[in-house]
């Protein structure tokens, strides 16, 4: 019985014991303080204010303001637009933060509009469409390029033909790849260039194509083999320049600007790249120098001098570039020919 009752005496006071205090709920945070900005955009020449945005958010990047810009400019689009922060300084990039710039809450940006654009896309396939459309012109001997008696005649020697063929692969190949693989880093440029870059390429394609497929043409001084040895480049350097663009492809994905470096990968042809930073136009120029080797033709040869003057100049920005944004870029690459250029 005793023991009993302890039992019912210990469950008693154990039922009876105080309920542990229960946790203060915790203050609910504040919000923080957003401290928006005023931006101020005045035009570059005359300093005139353009618009002033009140509350701006510190997040917006430049493409933000830029479309701000243009809903009260509807025909300043924002690849029309260049802003920058000094009259004399650097456009800025349409990524960067408006809180990250220099800049306090009242920011003021200089206006210069670009011109009419158009996009990199459409210039290739305009550049490319044309020299394909001119040499098939001279091909086959259209009137009023030779004499009445050449009219619709095909040449007698089969190097012609070949080089027909080399010339419009090239030039179909560089449609596909503006068309499925380029991955352009600038949207747009402005239209005016269109006319300089599309002189450039139609009227070579024209001057070549005139004495290709002249009926007065002669074969290269060598022969079959000459063609042979040519095309065998040709065709190396169209395989190798189409891997460099599908390694540069596979580096970028679709929408992303972040740079990074271009290694070899499994395919031989990208091995290049342990030894040049532009691969790509080092293959170009193979190609067209055993597009002169086949052809034996000054104009020919005259178009791949002036391109890989051209060349050489983009493959030294880029390599600048390189150099300039990786610090362990590989010391031993060259612009665009090994251990050379």
């Amino acid at each position: 019985m005793d023991a009993l009752a302890l039992e019912a005496k210990g469950a008693k006071s154990e039922s009876a014991a105080p309920a542990p205090p229960k946790p203060r709920p915790k203050p609910p945070k504040k919000p923080k303080r957003i401290v928006y900005f005023e931006v101020e955009i005045l035009d570059i020449k005359t300093q005139e204010k353009l618009l002033l945005l009140d509350k701006v958010e510190p997040t917006a990047t430049i493409l933000d303001i830029k479309s701000m810009f243009h809903k009260s400019n509807p025909h300043w689009y924002p690849a029309r637009q260049s802003l920058r922060l000094d009259p004399k300084g650097k456009p800025l990039r349409d990524e960067e933060i408006l809180q990250e710039l220099p800049v306090g809450t009242t920011a003021t940006f200089y206006f210069r509009d670009l011109g009419a654009q158009i996009s990199w896309g459409t210039v290739f396939l305009i550049e490319c469409i044309g020299p394909l459309v001119i040499y098939l012109l001279f091909y086959f001997r259209l009137p009023l390029i030779y004499a009445p008696k050449y009219e619709f005649t095909a040449s007698k020697h089969l190097v012609v033909h070949i080089a027909c063929v080399c010339h419009s692969f090239h030039y179909m190949k560089r449609i596909l790849e503006t068309l499925f693989v380029h991955r352009f880093s600038h949207g747009t440029m402005p239209l005016r260039n269109i006319f300089k870059n599309c002189s450039y390429h139609w009227c070579f394609a024209a001057w070549m194509a005139y004495y290709i497929n002249h009926p007065l043409y002669t074969p290269p001084y060598y022969g079959e083999k000459q063609v042979k040895a040519a095309l065998a480049v040709f065709l190396f350097c169209q395989l190798g320049s189409f891997s460099i663009h599908m390694a540069l492809r596979n580096l970028k994905l679709p929408g992303c600007k972040i740079k990074k470096i271009p290694y070899p990968t499994k395919n031989p042809f990208t091995w290049m790249f342990a030894l040049v930073s532009c691969p790509n136009y080092t293959y170009e120029l193979g190609s067209w120098l055993g597009f002169t080797l086949m052809t034996q033709c000054v104009p020919v040869l005259f178009f791949t001098v002036v391109g890989f003057i051209q060349m050489t100049v983009w493959a030294k920005g880029k390599h600048r570039s390189y150099l300039k944004e990786f610090k362990e870029y590989p010391t031993l690459r060259s612009p665009i020919l090994p251990f050379i250029l």
